[in-house]
């Protein structure tokens, strides 16, 4: 279970986005840690810049989405909510076609904020992208 509210399994944790942007661009979750979860999304006509590579706001998305997808797991949903709040990214490869993976560790887990590290990298293990996220916790009225 680790740092997740409750246990959740992969089917679950993926229809929460499947009416957003995750949905749209087929980003999925594919492995849930004990402080970490993984997801993939195609680089595809969807996600390419017009020189054909990985857009880098389609990078940004999927950092964003992982990040958010993470700490909505981690506070109690029925009190709280997750909203990201910032987040930096540094392109570092390209990537044409296939899917891309983001890997999401949480580094800091407080009562008002989350901090996440979201690492993207292509089929060829290549490092894509390093992204940093933010998250504003609240409580629901």
């Amino acid at each position: 279970m680790g740092i997740w509210f409750k246990d959740y399994n992969l089917e679950a944790v993926n229809s929460m986005g499947k009416e957003s942007m995750t949905g749209l661009l087929d980003i999925l979750v594919t492995e849930l840690g004990e402080d970490s979860l993984v997801g993939t999304m195609p680089v595809d006509h969807r996600t390419k810049q017009p020189f054909g590579l990985l857009h880098g706001g389609a990078s940004c998305v999927l950092a964003e989405s992982l990040g958010s997808i993470a700490s909505n797991l981690v506070v109690d949903g029925s009190k709280y909510a997750a909203v990201g709040q910032c987040i930096n990214a540094n392109h570092i490869k390209s990537a044409r076609s296939g899917l891309v993976t983001g890997y999401c560790k949480a580094i800091h887990l407080g009562k008002s904020s989350h901090v996440w590290e979201i690492n993207i990298y292509n089929e060829d293990k290549a490092l894509v992208c390093v992204s940093r996220l933010t998250m504003a916790i609240f409580e629901k009225r």
